[in-house]
């Protein structure tokens, strides 16, 4: 666990003013769908740190930075990726690219985005409604 939640400039001086409006973006979108417990952390080897979306002890997603980057990840579960299968002609290219490229581990398929811009939001989107249906509106 952090000892302290990085400050808005320390995140600007970390990822960088456009990819914080990302980030910004990102997260607002999620708390648009999503009533969940939001968790700062160390990001481990390779990222600074980890901010985690979690209701219920269930993680829907996780986003990351670093220096000059930020991540998305989500996990899929075998239930989760038959549904993204079923779909998958409706995600973009750059969506399908990272799901086939992503690892399965015992636990899951660990997707990882590094989203330079919003254009990928929509999939993210449709993404996390296979993991869990959004509870607020």
């Amino acid at each position: 666990m952090l000892e302290k939640i990085p400050e808005r400039e320390e995140m600007i001086a970390l990822v960088g003013a456009s990819l914080f409006e990302i980030w910004e973006k990102l997260c607002a979108l999620i708390d648009e769908q999503y009533d969940m417990d939001c968790l700062w952390d160390k990001g481990g080897k390779v990222w600074t740190y980890e901010y985690k979306y979690r209701r219920g002890g269930k993680t829907l997603c996780a986003l990351y930075a670093r220096e000059n980057c930020v991540g998305f990840m989500i996990i899929f579960g075998k239930d989760e990726r038959l549904k993204f299968e079923k779909d998958r002609e409706n995600y973009s290219q750059e969506a399908q690219r990272i799901y086939d490229e992503s690892r399965t581990y015992h636990d899951g398929k660990w997707m990882m985005f590094e989203p330079m811009d919003t254009s990928l939001f929509e999939d993210f989107l449709r993404l996390l409604r296979i993991k869990r249906r959004p509870n607020r509106k």
